[in-house]
């Protein structure tokens, strides 16, 4: 069996190389973000150590259950994304497609209850820069958004490829790549999730 390849193998001379370094690359991404949020963690600890209690105050303002329903929502959506991988390697397009729509479903429901978090704050004049919590809270919640409005645009993109039959069990980095950035979507939020929702007892 050849080796799976990436999303643009088909016209590399050595297959095997073109998808080591892809997945290579990915990783390198990925340690990046992790610095990234990790600056941004560490930044967290500091100001909660300085103004702990108004961190406590901040976090009294924020809705734990629609944290935790969006945890619950990304723990999910891992699962359908893993599972996606595997129908990939196993060349079931079916299986693949479905998982991969199912990952856009739950990608789509943490963005409305992440709405319905939101806007209620803007609408009791709570924004970012109403105090270092709120400025942190925006700013990491706003950030992971992001990451998971472009891991839709890649999964999106998964499942087109996929309806034409681009993957099977020798050609399916592209999926594989693309579980790993999600993967890495759903640890940020779990982090998120106590240091934001929980701050009175963490």
């Amino acid at each position: 069996m050849s080796a799976p390849g990436t999303f643009f193998h088909a016209h590399e001379e050595d297959p095997v190389e073109a998808y080591q370094n892809f997945k290579f690359g990915m990783w390198m991404f990925l340690a990046t973000e992790v610095l990234l949020f990790g600056g941004l963690f560490a930044a967290y600890f500091i100001f909660k150590y300085r103004y702990h209690e108004l961190f406590v105050k901040g976090s009294s303002h924020l809705d734990w259950r629609m944290g935790s329903l969006n945890t619950l929502v990304l723990l999910i959506s891992s699962y359908t994304m893993a599972m996606a991988v595997d129908a990939a390697q196993r060349s079931e397009n079916q299986k693949l497609i479905r998982n991969l729509l199912l990952t856009l479903l739950f990608a789509a429901t943490f963005l409305v209850v992440k709405g319905f978090e939101w806007i209620p704050k803007f609408n009791h004049g709570i924004y970012p820069g109403t105090d270092i919590y709120f400025s942190i809270y925006f700013l990491t919640t706003g950030l992971h958004l992001l990451h998971v409005l472009i891991g839709m645009f890649f999964i999106g993109l998964l499942a087109v490829r996929a309806n034409k039959g681009r993957y099977n069990s020798e050609n399916f980095g592209g999926v594989e790549v693309g579980g790993l950035y999600w993967h890495l979507v759903d640890i940020i939020w779990i982090f998120l999730f106590p240091l934001l929702y929980l701050v009175g007892s963490v």
